[in-house]
């Protein structure tokens, strides 16, 4: 018989008992919709928040395929937009977890319009903390990123040490984690921040400028266009599934120990893969589902505001949130392809 992990528990606890409500902010988005669907798959009652400013109806769409008719009848859709702290206040009634995934991502995107990325990322969070505080919400977990650790050069990443931000990116996600501090602070609202390492799978935008490397290279391949690779290709990073993330987000949610509560943890495998291991891992995942490809990448300068390599230590996260992830790259990426396949215009 298998070992049955603390997220195993929580499945069954959460599936068995009285349903709770849960908040998704930026719900039409990658994280956000893998939320929801595993969310409804429990029979949880579910509402969302999205203004659809990098989130789409088409993920919101599938989700409903993927649940019965009872389990969608659980969703209420909320459009609305963090930076209105009405929408927030509104989303927030009778809500016992919040899950803040809302924000403007991308490094360059922050480089290229850092006023916008500022007010969602700092005033958008602080309306949801706010809102979220004065609705007495059981639990507040948030989107926070590897960003956070700048230019510290030390592998793996630990969460007390940090560098200086490279991008106002970074400086967003960073701010985050001191209103929260604050928050419990000085109004005792404990909080939860999940930082991030590039977390990829099902539903993530392979379009666009400022689209993840794995669908967009996934992309480039299905479309026998030309993969660039920024630098050398021996940057690396902590790649991470989807469904680690989820998994994070529930535990860290209904964690009970007060010693778990008003922290930050690593999101991630605490693995290293560098941008040319992961074109073959992409390449030869492609050539198992039938489509082969002799491309090879064209490299190019490095990109602004990048760190070199990234990978984290999970132990926190294991000891306190007793998070075990389930899928290391290779196993993502199997779990992921038929989705990008299926999905990406040839």
């Amino acid at each position: 018989m298998a070992y049955a992990t603390a997220y195993d528990e929580l499945k069954i606890k959460l599936a068995t008992e009285a349903p709770r409500t849960w908040l998704v902010t930026g719900v039409a988005g990658f994280i956000g919709s893998n939320l929801l669907e595993t969310l409804l798959k429990l029979n949880q009652r579910v509402v969302g928040l999205d203004n659809f400013a990098t989130g789409y109806q088409r993920n919101l769409d599938e989700v409903q395929t993927l649940v019965t008719t009872t389990q969608w009848a659980n969703f209420s859709f909320i459009p609305g937009d963090i930076r209105e702290l009405v929408d927030c206040q509104r989303a927030c009634e009778g809500i016992d977890h919040v899950l803040h995934q809302a924000a403007l991502g991308s490094v360059p995107r922050s480089l290229a319009d850092p006023i916008t990325t500022n007010a969602a990322n700092i005033s958008g969070f602080l309306n949801m903390l706010v809102a979220a505080r004065d609705a007495r919400a059981k639990s507040f977990t948030y989107a926070a990123s590897s960003s956070t650790y700048g230019d510290h050069p030390g592998l793996p990443k630990v969460e007390g040490t940090i560098g200086k931000p490279l991008s106002p990116y970074a400086v967003t996600k960073y701010v985050n984690e001191l209103y929260a501090d604050i928050f419990a602070r000085c109004y005792g609202f404990d909080t939860v921040g999940l930082r991030y390492f590039n977390v990829f799978g099902p539903r993530q935008d392979p379009e666009g400028a400022y689209a993840a490397v794995i669908p967009k290279w996934t992309a480039a391949l299905l479309s026998n266009q030309t993969v660039y690779i920024n630098g050398d290709g021996e940057t690396s990073r902590d790649f991470c599934y989807v469904a680690n993330a989820v998994q994070a987000n529930l535990l860290a949610a209904t964690a009970q120990k007060t010693q778990a509560r008003n922290q930050v943890y690593n999101v991630a495998v605490s693995g290293r893969t560098t941008l040319n291991a992961l074109f073959v891992l992409l390449r030869n995942s492609l050539a198992i589902h039938g489509v082969r490809s002799d491309a090879k990448p064209v490299h190019r300068d490095f990109r602004p505001g990048d760190i070199r390599h990234s990978q984290a230590d999970i132990s926190k996260a294991i000891n306190l949130l007793r998070y075990s992830p389930t899928h290391h790259i290779q196993a993502g990426i199997e779990q992921a392809m038929p989705w990008y396949i299926r999905n990406t215009q040839t």
